[in-house]
């Protein structure tokens, strides 16, 4: 999509956990490991923005974990808080402001969670946009290729350490 702002954007990273492993796409253009993400839509919220980039980019739905403030009330919609906020340069004169959100696969068939007898199978969606995806352990990191940057990298694993396997 083309930038919103010359200076400026606001964008979305899911790292999506399922069973003590994250969901990482190749991206094609930035020959890098990322996470599920991209800009947020003028007409979109960042939640509206983290479930369409992950359905998009993985064809999975997701359930975006972290705080929702009871705060709802007329003219006012709470989001849920993302996990991390970063700001990263793109090129000499653009940056994106990144907002960091955890997700895990949303409940199977009627309304049971994901679990490891249940296949949590991701579909490349993106063939010109995306190598590969692919779901990574801890160790699995270690073994990208091209290796994966030190910050993606401790995302990854702090999702990993921070979002349970469901019961």
């Amino acid at each position: 999509m083309a930038h919103l702002h010359e200076k400026i954007d606001f964008t979305v990273a899911i790292f999506v956990v399922h069973d003590s492993k994250v969901l990482l796409i190749h991206h094609r253009k930035l020959d890098k490991w990322l996470p599920l993400g991209g800009h947020i839509e003028l007409d979109e919220d960042p939640e509206q923005a983290a479930l369409r980039e992950a359905k998009e980019e993985s064809g999975l739905d997701v359930e975006l974990l972290g705080e929702r403030p009871p705060t709802t009330g007329h003219g006012t919609r709470a989001l849920i808080a993302p996990r991390f906020l970063d700001i990263h340069r793109i090129s000499e004169t653009h940056e994106h402001i990144g907002m960091i959100y955890w997700a895990r696969p949303k409940a199977g068939p009627r309304g049971r969670a994901a679990s490891d007898d249940q296949q949590v199978v991701p579909t490349m969606l993106s063939h010109e946009e995306h190598h590969d995806i692919r779901w990574c352990s801890d160790a699995d990191l270690d073994k990208l290729q091209p290796p994966m940057s030190d910050a993606v990298k401790w995302y990854c694993r702090s999702a990993i350490r921070e979002i349970p396997n469901p019961p």
